[in-house]
This record gives structure tokens, C-alpha cells and sequence, in this order.
């Protein structure tokens, strides 16, 4: 029996083990946060106990943060602070370099922002074909360490709202991110020390922030809500289908579901900002047209009061038919003044509006839906207060009325926070399933020789949808080779991108992902002559972040064995046990409780046809989304019938399971019931099937765009952490020399205040005067080129010179409300030891010591107050005080803790019980008892004995012995009655409590 038990206590024990790591990881992650990247502005929100969802304040408590950073030499700034340096040093501000993410040089997004910004110097990467910022010969930043930078104050921003640090983070990235960019923003959070939970999509995001606070309104019954997000430099439309579905875990949840996507990368508010300073530009160019003036264009710093004079034009004009433009000093002290009407802003961006509606087309055709099956279209960014462009949508989705029930700004990030509280093990929230949607389709490619006549032999390529376009993610997929055995290469690439615009297709970039080269393929086979090969499988994962990765790849085999009837041993059981605990079981059920649903794909004989549309059609199947159940999806998903098939290939690779586990579910009956016959058990126990894996090597050639080697990736983080430490030094004796000025000035408006006057001495006060001086006048002279250390030192000197002085004060000040509450507690405890000292000697519960000692301490005190009040008094005012408000306080410590050892012993005493007549009296009745109560006690004669009283006398008298459990006061009424009815002849034996 104990040989039986041992291995669930040993399983129990791994459990506990593994439940206190989790404990133990959650110390850590105590707060997380998220951050929507927007072009122009990015929003921070927190996560933390107490906070449930909050929009994080920079440090000029504005909730949104320009997306803008100042390299400098020996310095750098942030937010605000960069955007107010954009006017005096324009070159080494940057913004808007997130669109050179993922992008080589000769991708025309380079080219246009090159054009928009022509102040910057963009260098070339040979080793990565990227382009990097050259602020100076020495100084110089590739996107990916800008944008780490800004993300580490993002965190910084974060950790200063939530007074602890934060590590773990969910990041939005635009929904057309490809693979190259989704790495690059991933590259650059890991630079800046950041774990990320997630990379979601900002239409995401957004769609969840609008199903978390609509929750009650979500049922069974499917609704499509457009999104149409048009920020500063990016629209995407997004069409999102809500219902309830029924979740294997918690029940019916609400569920968000990405139907449709359509984008326009360059539709947004900074090119319409760029139209109006064009044409600002050109009305400052007319206005001095003839006085040999130089192009306004030439100058950096005009054209960035213009970029900012347009960005504050096209907000007033969404509300106002005209306004005035005007910019102080523009350029050679000239001053700019120009009217500008919403009219001529239109004309200016007549092309513009004409491209709103083709992201909505985008989304319908992707969703393969109409406007009709749209229920409402709700309006996102900041770009979409543009009266022109609601009138031009509102036009092109055919409905009555736009939604504006959604913050514009923070929609975003309130989502993604939401999700960062579900991905993070410190927080429990309810259940919201999101199902994502791939935008680009990801397929695989391979060449193999096929002999289509006998003897004549040639290549075949073959193609493989891998991911789908518009399917749901994160998902796993399985693809099996069974036609190789050597070693061999296949490519993952894009799939079909006909819905992209010739233009669009060359801002994608490249449309091949990486080269896969397998090796030791050939001696897998070798090492395994006698085995049947179930084919090479290839393991796929496209993650939470959208991001694709080979997990494994591995060559498996398979062949028939016979089970001995011998039983399984100890270790075999404990194995089986701690599976059966942590869902690692091999039932048949086991892929459907998963967490990730597999596909496998098969090298199958229709890849040998040459009508590849029809291949793609056959292995076009969608997995299901982690969090939810089995439930069909939508009518209008399309190629929803292809599950069935997936399933039928899971089963098939996972077949010989539910043979191995009949041992284990056999073993398992024997232990609690009787154990079968040794023959029955080998007659149920046929040949099985035996799997053998072998790893395959794989090479990775990226083909996209290489990411930062590790060597390289380390020395970017090192490189930026000592830039944090530097800006933190430099804050640190910013601080520092701060601190020294104000005492100085401090301490010398003090020295002429009557209260530091009465303390002091003329002396004193020239030293210390003079003193202050000299260290002013160093720290104007020499103070720029002091470090740290010195100017604390130089503070240290003068709080020590002043110590005294200050002391003196301080005490001055605490003497009055100190001795009047030291005057109070000797009252009250005088007070309480004589109403101890008052109470009765039957009823007392403290000692004749514990008073002593109370009574000790009280006058000791007394005592010490009066004699060290008048030895202060003696002093000069310029002396060190002898009465301490410390010593006052540790006085009146000692007496309180006297007093409340009494109060608590007082507090928990018991009282004591009476001790009973030693003569046998009656007791006396209460002092409420009526006359009638008194008048029916009978007292007997002299010589009868208390049994002959009446029967009904014995209860009357419990009665009044429970009654007279109170004492009496002496000479009472009752006491005068009771006397006066006692007969002459007997004398009436007087109680304790009344002698």
C-alpha cells in the first residue's frame, strides 16, 4: 500500500514545488504596463494592486507624450522636453522614425522621409542595407536604439507613476507591420531591458478596449462594429465581429474577432500638416518676394516653426471656418502673418480625402462582407476630427451617423494594458477571447525530383499554405515531408499579396522570409534501417506578437513492438502520475484540452499535380484559437470547413496513443481494484506502435532583413544603458547643485528673521553670512565644472556650520506643544492611579506594587519637568537647550507605557466570585425590588428550621440571592424596610458589604 501511494505524494510534492516558483515570480511582476506607439504620441498605462487600469502622467501631467527624442553630445531629452528643442536644434530631434523600422535603404518610406525631413542625415549599413541617424562623427543611431531609448522612458514614466519597477510590457504596432518590422520593435524592447508579453495590433487593441467596457451588451448573436483609425501616419480600418462563445475553461465569454483589415500607410495628420506648411512656406516666400530674401525652405529651424504653426492650424480650423497664422521671428527676425480658410486647407488636401474610403473597401472585401452587415462605424485617432474626412466617410459607409462613444487617444492603450493584466500571472481577470487575424499570408516552398516518365526525371516546385490570409493567430503548424531522405532546403516566404497596390508592394520590402537548410537528415535514416519513416515534420509557430519562428524540425519513425506482461515499474508509474497532473497525459482527449491546437500538413501526392491553386485549396486550414472551444465559427468565415481535415491529421500523427496508454489505465485499475488475470492482461495487450524522434540540424538565412547579431545587440544595450547612467549622473548633480544654492539662499533670508536673531549671537551670524557668500561666489566661478562629490561636500560643510543654530530653533518651536502634552498625560495618569487606588478591597485588580511603581514614575516625571524647566530657564538663549523634545518624548513613552499595562490588565480582568454567607442569612434584596416582593417573605419563628417555609419560598429566595449578586450602599431604602420589619426579639446578622 505505501509502495502504491509513494508516487502521488511524490507527484503531489513536484506540484507544490512548481506552484511556489509561480509564488515566487509573482514578487516580481507586481505591476505591468503597456504602450501605444503612435506616430506623433505615444499613451503609457499601468496595472498594479489598487490601480486596475490607469493612463500614466508624464512629468508635465499631460496624458499623452510626444514620440520625439534630442541626441545632443552630452545629453538627451525626452517627450515635451524634445519637442521644445525641435525649434532651436532641429537636427538632433527626431520624430517619426518609427517608419523606418524593418525598412533597407533603398525602400522608398527612406526616400520620403528623407524628403520630409531633409535636416536629418541618414547614414547606410552595409552589413544590414539599414540606414542610420548621424547626429555628429561621433554620434550615431540606428531606429531600433532610438526607439529603445524612448521606450526605456516610457518604463521610466511608468515606474515613477507606480513607485515600484515594472519589467513586463505589452507594445501596440500598427496592424501592417510585416515580420521585419514586428522584429525590429521586438529588438529594440529586449535593447531596453523590457520583457514583452505581447506585440498587439493597435486596431486590436482598440477593439478590445471597446468590448471590456460593453461587456453586458455582447451575446450569442454575432456583431460587425467598423473601427476606421486614422492617426498621424497611418489609417487602418478594422472590421470586428462581437459574440459570446463557449470557452472550455470559464463557460459562455465574450469573444473579438478580426474580420477584415484595411490600411493606407501614409494617410494620416502629418501629411496634411506637411501640406500647410508648404503652403505657409510659400506665403512667407511671397510676402518678401523681391527683397533678396533666401528660400524659407533652406532654413531647418523656419521650417519647424512652420511644421508646428500647421500642426495648431489644421486643430483650429476643424472648429472654425478660417484662422490667422502667425509665427514670431520666423526667419531673420521677420515675422509671419497669414489668413488661411478651411476652404483653401481642403484644396490643399483634395487628394488626400479621396483616399479615405479605400481602406473600408480594403476591409470588406478581406471580410469578404457589404456595408449592410456593418451595425455601426466607430471613429478612432486624432486625425479623424477632421471635418472633411467624417463627411467623405460618412458618404462612403452609407449610414446615418459616425460613432464617437470611444476615447480617440487612449482607446489603444487601455486595451493593451487590459491584455498585459490577462497575459501576467499577478492579475485575475475576466475572460475576453481575442481572435487576431494574419494580414499577410506566409507559405512554404520546396523543389524536389519527381520522374514523371520512366526514366526522365525532373524538378518540381511545390507550394504549401502555411498561414492563411486572415486566419486566426497565435497558432502552431506541423508540416510533413515524407519524400526525403537526404539532406534538403525549403524557404518560408509570403504568400499572395495581389491585394496590395504596386506602390505598397515596394514599401513591403522583400517577400521572402528565410531559407531553411536541414542537415543530418540522411543519418537519421541510417541510424534507424529497420523503422518505417513517418516523414520529416517541420514545427511552426506564428506567436501572440504576430511573429513567425521555426520551433523544431525533426525526422520520425515508427515500428511494431510487443508489450511485456511484466508490471510497469515504480518509476514508469510516477511518470504517468505527474503527467495525468499537469495535463501531460497521453489520452486520446489530450489535443483537445491543449493549449495550442497543431495542424500537421502532409507532403501528400497532390503536390506532384501541376495545378498548385488547387494544392493551396487543399491545405488552406485554420487552427483554432487557444481559449476557445470547438464551437463552429461564424457563417460568414470563410473556408471554415477545413477543420476537419486538420483534425484528421492530428489524429493520424498522434494515432498509436490511445494503444500506449492501456498499460497505464490498466495499472491504474489494478492499484485501487483487483488486478486482472496475467492471461487476460497479455491477450489485451496486441503489438503497439513505438515512435522515435531524431532532432534534424537546422541552418536559419534570413532574407528579409538580418536581425542584429547578439554580439552587436549587446554592445547597442550597453551602449544605451551607460547613457541612461549618464543622464542619471547629470541628474543627480543637477539635484546636487540645486540643493546648495537653495540652502544658501535659504539660510541667509533666515539669519535675519527674528527667531534665528534670538538664538544667535552678531558673531555667529557674520561667520556663518560670510560663509554662504564664499560658497555662493565659488559655485558661480567654479561650480560648472564641479562634480557630484564636491558640491555635496560643499553642502555637508555649511548644514554642519548652521547645525546649531537650526537646532536651537527647532526645540524653540517643539517646547509648547511637547510640555502641554506631557502637563496632559501627568493628569490623567494622576487621575487613574486615584481612582485605582479608590476601588474596593474585594473588587481590586492591581497590586499594591503596580500602583507603587505608577505612582513612582508620575512623581519622578513631575520632578524632572519642574527642575530641567527651570535649569532652561537660567540659560541664555544662545547656549545649547538642556530641555529636549526628545527627552520630553522618551518621558512620556515610559509613563504611557506604564498606564496602559494597567488599562490592558483592567481591560481583560475577570471579576472576583462572592463568597457566601458564613451564618446562613438570607440575602438582602436588590434595591429595585418592589414592596410586594418584600412583604410576602415569611420569616420563621424561633426554634422552626427552613423547611417548614412554604414551597413557593425556596424559587423567591434563589431569586433574591441572584438579585443581590450587586452590592448594596449602607443605610439604602431596602436596608431601613428590611430592618423595620425584623421582629424584637431576633437580631439580624449584618453582610460584609454592609458592616
Amino acid at each position: 500500500m505505501v509502495r502504491r501511494q509513494r508516487p502521488r505524494r511524490l507527484a503531489c510534492l513536484a506540484l507544490m514545488a512548481v506552484l511556489l516558483a509561480d509564488l515566487l515570480a509573482l514578487s516580481d511582476t507586481l505591476a505591468v504596463m503597456s504602450v501605444d506607439l503612435g506616430s506623433e504620441s505615444m499613451k503609457v498605462a499601468i496595472v498594479k494592486p489598487g490601480v486596475p487600469m490607469e493612463i500614466v502622467l508624464n512629468k508635465e501631467s499631460r496624458r499623452k507624450t510626444p514620440v520625439t527624442v534630442t541626441l545632443k553630445e552630452n545629453e538627451r531629452f525626452f517627450g515635451d522636453s524634445a519637442a521644445s528643442m525641435a525649434i532651436k536644434n532641429p537636427k538632433a530631434t527626431l520624430r517619426y522614425f518609427q517608419h523606418l523600422l524593418g525598412k533597407q535603404e533603398n525602400n522608398p518610406h527612406v526616400a520620403l522621409y528623407r524628403a520630409r525631413f531633409p535636416e536629418h542625415e541618414l547614414g547606410f549599413d552595409p552589413q544590414r542595407q539599414t540606414v542610420y541617424f548621424q547626429i555628429s562623427p561621433q554620434l550615431q543611431f540606428s531606429p531600433e536604439e532610438v526607439l529603445s531609448m524612448l521606450l526605456n522612458y516610457s518604463r521610466s514614466l511608468a515606474e515613477d507613476f507606480a513607485e515600484q519597477p515594472i519589467k513586463d510590457a505589452v507594445i501596440t504596432v500598427p496592424a501592417f507591420f510585416n515580420q521585419a518590422e514586428r522584429r525590429a520593435v521586438l529588438q529594440a524592447a529586449r535593447m531596453a531591458g523590457l520583457k514583452v508579453l505581447q506585440l498587439i495590433n493597435d486596431n486590436t487593441a482598440t477593439a478590445l478596449s471597446y468590448g471590456v467596457f460593453r461587456r453586458k451588451d455582447i451575446n450569442t448573436t454575432a456583431q460587425n462594429i467598423m473601427f476606421y483609425d486614422m492617426g498621424s501616419g497611418s489609417t487602418v480600418c478594422t472590421i470586428v465581429t462581437y459574440q459570446t462563445v463557449k470557452t472550455k475553461d470559464a463557460g459562455m465569454q465574450p469573444q473579438l474577432q478580426i474580420r477584415g483589415v484595411g490600411f493606407d500607410r501614409t494617410l494620416g495628420g502629418l501629411e496634411m500638416e506637411l501640406r500647410l506648411r508648404e503652403h505657409l512656406a510659400g506665403l512667407f516666400n511671397e510676402q518678401r518676394k523681391g527683397q533678396g530674401a533666401k528660400d524659407v525652405r533652406e532654413n531647418p529651424r523656419a521650417m519647424a516653426k512652420l511644421l508646428r504653426e500647421a500642426n495648431r492650424l489644421k486643430t483650429v480650423l476643424s472648429a472654425n471656418a478660417d484662422h490667422m497664422a502667425q509665427i514670431e521671428g520666423l526667419m531673420d527676425d521677420v515675422d509671419f502673418k497669414a489668413k488661411v480658410t478651411r476652404a483653401e486647407f481642403e484644396e490643399l488636401c483634395a487628394d488626400l480625402f479621396e483616399r479615405v474610403p479605400r481602406p473600408v473597401q480594403q476591409a470588406l472585401q478581406s471580410a469578404q462582407m457589404n456595408l449592410d452587415e456593418i451595425e455601426q462605424v466607430i471613429l478612432v485617432g486624432g486625425a479623424t476630427r477632421v471635418p472633411k474626412v467624417q463627411e467623405v466617410l460618412l458618404k462612403a459607409v452609407g449610414k446615418e451617423e459616425l460613432g464617437k462613444n470611444i476615447n480617440a487617444d487612449e482607446a489603444a492603450a487601455m486595451g493593451a494594458v487590459y491584455q498585459a493584466a490577462a497575459l501576467s500571472k499577478a492579475f485575475k481577470v475576466k475572460p475576453f477571447v481575442v481572435r487576431d487575424a494574419v494580414i499577410y499570408p506566409i507559405l512554404v516552398e520546396f523543389t524536389r525530383e519527381v520522374e514523371e516518365e520512366p526514366g526522365v526525371r525532373s524538378l518540381k516546385h511545390n507550394k504549401r499554405v502555411l498561414f492563411s490570409r486572415m486566419g486566426p493567430y497565435p497558432q502552431r503548424k506541423v508540416i510533413t515531408f515524407n519524400r526525403y531522405s537526404h539532406d534538403f532546403n525549403f524557404h518560408i516566404n509570403y504568400g499572395d499579396l495581389g491585394f496590395l497596390g504596386p506602390e505598397d508592394l515596394r514599401v513591403f520590402g522583400s517577400q521572402n522570409l528565410t531559407t531553411v537548410k536541414l542537415k543530418g537528415v540522411g543519418e537519421s535514416f541510417k541510424k534507424y534501417p529497420d523503422y518505417e519513416s513517418k516523414g520529416i515534420k517541420a514545427h511552426f509557430n506564428l506567436d501572440e506578437s504576430g511573429v513567425l519562428s521555426l520551433d523544431r524540425v525533426e525526422s520520425v519513425f515508427e515500428t511494431l513492438v510487443e508489450d511485456s506482461p511484466e508490471e510497469e515499474s515504480t518509476l514508469t508509474k510516477l511518470g504517468n502520475t505527474i503527467s495525468s497532473l499537469f495535463g501531460g497525459g497521453s489520452t486520446p482527449d489530450t489535443k483537445e484540452n491543449g493549449t495550442d491546437t497543431i495542424q500537421e500538413e502532409e507532403e501528400g501526392p497532390a503536390e506532384g499535380s501541376k495545378d498548385e491553386p488547387g494544392e493551396q485549396a487543399e491545405l488552406k486550414e485554420e487552427a483554432e484559437a487557444p481559449a476557445e472551444d470547438t464551437s463552429p465559427p461564424p457563417p460568414s468565415e470563410p473556408k471554415g470547413d477545413a477543420a476537419p481535415e486538420g483534425e484528421k491529421a492530428t489524429e493520424k500523427d498522434n494515432g498509436e496513443k490511445p494503444e500506449a496508454q492501456k498499460p497505464s489505465e490498466k495499472g491504474e485499475a489494478g492499484s485501487e481494484g483487483v488486478p486482472p488475470a496475467p492471461e487476460e492482461g497479455k491477450k489485451q495487450k496486441p503489438a503497439r506502435k513505438q515512435k522515435m524522434v531524431e532532432e534534424i540540424g537546422v541552418e536559419l538565412v534570413v532574407l528579409d532583413l538580418p536581425d542584429l547579431p547578439e554580439d552587436e545587440l549587446a554592445r547597442s544595450a550597453q551602449k544605451l544603458q551607460d547613457l541612461t547612467l549618464r543622464d542619471l549622473e547629470k541628474q543627480e548633480r543637477e539635484k546636487a547643485a540645486n540643493s546648495l544654492e537653495a540652502f544658501i539662499f535659504e539660510t541667509q533670508d533666515k539669519l535675519y528673521q527674528s527667531e534665528y536673531q534670538e538664538v544667535s549671537t552678531e558673531e555667529q551670524r557674520e561667520d556663518i553670512s560670510g560663509r554662504l557668500s564664499a560658497t555662493s561666489t565659488w559655485l558661480e566661478d567654479e561650480g560648472f565644472g564641479a562634480t557630484t562629490v564636491m558640491l555635496k561636500e560643499k553642502l555637508a560643510e555649511l548644514k554642519k556650520l548652521c547645525q546649531g543654530l537650526f537646532f536651537r530653533v527647532e526645540e524653540r518651536k517643539k517646547w509648547p506643544e511637547r510640555l502641554s502634552a506631557l502637563d496632559n498625560l501627568l493628569n490623567h495618569s494622576s487621575m487613574f492611579l486615584k481612582g485605582a487606588r479608590l476601588i474596593p478591597e474585594m473588587d481590586q485588580i492591581f497590586t499594591e506594587v503596580e500602583m507603587t511603581t505608577l505612582e513612582k514614575v508620575i512623581n519622578e516625571t513631575w520632578a524632572w519637568k519642574n527642575a530641567t524647566v527651570a535649569e532652561q530657564a537660567k540659560l541664555p538663549a544662545t547656549e545649547k537647550p538642556v530641555l529636549l523634545s526628545k527627552d520630553i518624548e522618551a518621558k512620556m513613552m515610559a509613563l504611557d507605557r506604564e498606564v496602559q499595562y494597567l488599562l490592558n490588565k483592567a481591560k481583560f480582568a475577570k471579576p472576583r466570585p462572592r463568597p457566601k454567607d458564613k451564618n446562613g442569612t438570607r440575602a438582602e434584596p436588590p434595591l429595585n425590588a418592589s414592596a410586594s416582593d418584600q412583604g410576602e417573605k415569611v420569616i420563621p419563628p424561633p426554634g422552626q428550621t427552613e423547611d417548614a417555609k412554604p414551597v413557593s419560598e425556596p424559587e423567591k429566595e434563589t431569586r433574591s440571592e441572584s438579585a443581590d449578586s450587586e452590592p448594596l450602599e449602607l443605610g439604602g431604602p431596602g436596608a431601613e424596610s428590611e430592618q423595620k420589619e425584623q421582629p424584637t426579639g431576633q437580631k439580624r446578622t449584618l453582610k460584609n458589604d454592609e458592616l
